[in-house]
């Protein structure tokens, strides 16, 4: 009996570790399991082998003492935890081992050590994470580790200029990040929007650069926030001062603070200093930067800076020298990103500086000014990063491209060719401000990280991988979370792996992670409904099947129109519906948090019939108009700029700029049936089909697929399909159905 007792009892014992493995985000590179554990008690002691690994036992020590209400006393010799360093491996890599003696942590530097401490963060329970002192028992399983990072570069960026984010928001945002072994913070700290770090030589820029009136960013976050019932869209009201004015900035006491309490966990932090573009903060506030007096926005961007004036120059530098002296780390970020170079032209110094240095154009200007910057950042002991437009106009020997235009694809290779280093962080994947469905994750996840062209000699130039917060929209903390979680674990899983093998198994993890992060206060997006389309069709009765993968949430709906509140009716079942029906549908987190509302409707359909059509030829046509609004129904009012032919719903090579596409044919269904269109466009786009809206994905957005059916009978039907933008842009169609359909005109 004791023989079997014992049996069983492992088995069980293998079972809760094996659950706790599958737990595991980034999952390591080897783990062997054990028996039993290692338990925390009031007499656990924390010890490391170099005084430098000093920080890293009090960041433990500190981890550990307000959830299980023990001091954990640090001690020379031999702790019950110990911290070592082998100064061996590469840079982030540790060894975990526990057992019922102790735990031991090996990393080949600090950041080994300290990535170790978020393994042994995830092998205890969710609890660890409390923010107050839970009664309970406090075991790690007994496990041996080895575990090592694919890339170097694991990192995520947050853009501070546009709305601004408190010193302690920020180092939540570190706490979370280190849990997931993300080692780069990238800080966008300055933009026309806001100038957010204090510059003793110019005050202006903070005593009037980081504060504003509401702008149309503030204005539209305000009007979201009640239409959609949405308190986490409103402008934090702690960020206005007592003149009405928004905004906010870091101290250099508040920086220092910050890059201190990163280090300690690993993380380096970056700064961004935006220029020569995205600098009307600093223009409007001091002046002889720009060209000329006059400044604001055109069309697009602001107003730069002026590469033609020594004394902007100067200003750079006395900037860059105060950043240097506050962030210690390896790299520093100057953007160089869409630039408006129209104002160059016409000005005497920046063509006499193009004259004088024999420059070709402003292009080659604008490189001109980017490398004399990085010769000043290198002679400071720096590396300097940009955005890919620092290719443009010729490339330095030493910076490093930060890839982010996904319709530039051959910026990968031109800068590896060149010889390079390359962080890939291509806006359609990577940019957390973009809405963030689950299929957004999984093409995080299964990420290639060897673009087209980089070559397997040169593929060591490419550094990571980054996931990227702008927050033109996102004005409070609750937000912030909500972009970038879960998101951010896919990152952190192909950073650390570099490949996505097993997308059911990552999601499965994910899944237990979200009592994790609730523990941390994080208000992620719960993973979003499934089962059904912006509009479903149907030509008798359907049922309405939603699910959702967090099984903590409560879903509730309303057909009224109405958002969905606390009080409505709670989604537990299929619902049938035998006519026409418009539902909301609302997620509610178990801190009482309310989700985003999904509006859909379920559409009853006679099948449409089907029309003659004489001398019809293969493919689709395309009228580009030269159209600069922000709505498809006004596109044909647009000078014609040409006409095409394409094979399936596309944009032609041939177009750019200011885009205005109407493309029209038939669609040939080969039999009757319920067929679902999946339009994916950056910005607007519509389907009409048989003169119906059967997709509406209109307006200005980044990348948004809406997917909408239609019942047909076989043959053919008249399609016309809308689509603007003005920069870059993607556009494509999906249809499924009862067959593979084609396209004439």
């Amino acid at each position: 009996m004791f023989k079997l007792f014992r049996i069983l009892l492992v088995a069980l014992l293998l079972t809760v570790v094996s659950t706790l493995h599958a737990q595991l985000i980034p999952q390591p590179t080897n783990v062997q399991w054990g028996q039993g554990g290692y338990t925390l008690t009031a007499k656990t002691t924390i010890s490391c082998d170099n005084a430098s690994l000093r920080p890293a036992a009090a960041y433990l020590a500190k981890l550990l003492a307000t959830p299980t209400g023990y001091a954990f006393r640090q001690k020379k010799g031999k702790g019950s935890i110990r911290l070592m360093l082998t100064n061996k491996g590469i840079s982030g890599s540790y060894q975990l081992q526990s057992d019922m003696r102790g735990i031991t942590i090996k990393g080949a530097d600090y950041r080994g050590v300290v990535n170790g401490i978020a393994t042994l963060r995830q092998l205890l329970p969710v609890q660890i994470e409390s923010r107050e002192a839970v009664k309970r028992v406090w075991t790690v399983p007994a496990v041996n580790i080895t575990d090592t990072p694919k890339f170097a570069w694991r990192g995520m960026e947050l853009d501070c200029s546009r709305h601004f984010f408190t010193r302690d928001e920020v180092m939540e945002l570190l706490d979370v990040l280190a849990l997931y072994k993300i080692n780069k913070f990238h800080w966008h700290l300055t933009d026309d929007q806001g100038w957010r770090i204090e510059i003793k030589k110019y005050p202006l820029l903070t005593q009037y650069g980081a504060w504003r009136t509401y702008n149309n960013q503030d204005t539209v976050c305000i009007n979201r926030a009640q239409k959609e019932d949405n308190p986490a869209l409103m402008p934090a009201a702690k960020n206005v001062r007592g003149d009405g004015k928004y905004g906010g900035f870091y101290t250099q006491d508040d920086i220092r603070a910050i890059v201190s309490y990163a280090r300690d966990r690993g993380i380096d932090v970056i700064p961004e200093i935006d220029m020569p573009g995205h600098s009307l903060a600093a223009i409007a506030n001091y002046k002889r930067l720009s060209c000329f007096e006059q400044t604001g926005w055109g069309k697009l961007f602001t107003t730069p800076l002026c590469p033609g004036k020594d004394h902007m120059l100067d200003f750079c530098k006395d900037v860059w020298r105060e950043v240097f002296s506050l962030f210690p780390g390896e790299y520093v970020h100057i953007g160089g990103d869409e630039v408006d170079q129209k104002n160059w032209k016409t000005c005497p110094d920046c063509q006499r500086r193009i004259k004088e240095q024999h420059l070709k154009n402003e292009h080659e200007l604008q490189a001109w000014f980017l490398h004399e910057m990085e010769k000043f950042i290198n002679a400071n002991g720096r590396k300097m990063i940009g955005w890919d437009e620092i290719i443009e106009g010729g490339l330095s020997a030493t910076s490093t491209v930060m890839w982010w235009r996904n319709w530039n694809p051959s910026a990968p290779k031109q800068a590896a060719d060149h010889g390079n280093s390359v962080i890939l962080t291509p806006n359609t994947e990577f940019y957390l401000d973009y809405d963030g469905d689950a299929a957004g994750m999984q093409k995080i996840y299964g990420y290639n990280m060897r673009p087209n062209g980089v070559t397997e000699a040169n593929s060591h130039l490419v550094l990571g991988v980054q996931g990227n917060l702008w927050t033109e929209w996102v004005p409070t903390r609750e937000r912030m979370f909500f972009q970038s979680f879960p998101r951010m674990l896919a990152v952190a899983e192909l950073g650390w792996n570099g490949t996505g093998k097993d997308w059911d198994g990552f999601n499965r993890r994910v899944v237990a992670h979200y009592p994790r992060l609730q523990q941390l206060g994080v208000t992620y997006r719960i993973p979003p409904l499934t089962g059904f389309h912006r509009v479903n069709v149907f030509t008798d009765e359907a049922q309405v099947k939603v699910d959702c993968q967090d099984p903590s949430a409560v879903i509730r709906y309303t057909t009224d129109g109405s958002i969905p509140q606390a009080s409505s009716q709670r989604y537990t079942a299929p619902l049938r519906v035998t006519s026409t029906t418009d539902f909301a549908f609302r997620l509610f987190g178990t801190d009482g948090r309310k989700d985003n509302t999904v509006h859909f409707r379920y559409q009853k359909e006679d099948y449409a019939p089907a029309v003659s059509a004489d001398n019809v030829n293969p493919g689709l046509q395309v009228v580009w108009h030269e159209y600069d609004g922000s709505g498809c129904a006004d596109i044909e009012k647009a000078p014609i700029n040409g006409t095409y032919t394409v094979d399936k719903v596309e944009i032609p090579k041939e177009v750019s700029g200011n885009i205005g596409l109407v493309i029209t044919g038939y669609i040939d269904v080969p039999e009757d049936g319920i067929y679902t269109f999946a339009l994916l466009s950056d910005d607007g786009s519509w389907l009409k089909v048989d003169g119906q809206m059967v997709v509406d994905n209109d307006g200005d957005h980044s990348p948004q697929e809406v997917v909408g059916q239609h019942a047909m009978r076989k043959g053919l039907h008249p399609i016309e399909l809308r689509y603007f933008d003005h920069n870059g842009g993607q556009l494509s169609l999906r249809v499924s159905g009862a067959g593979q359909v084609s396209y004439r005109h």
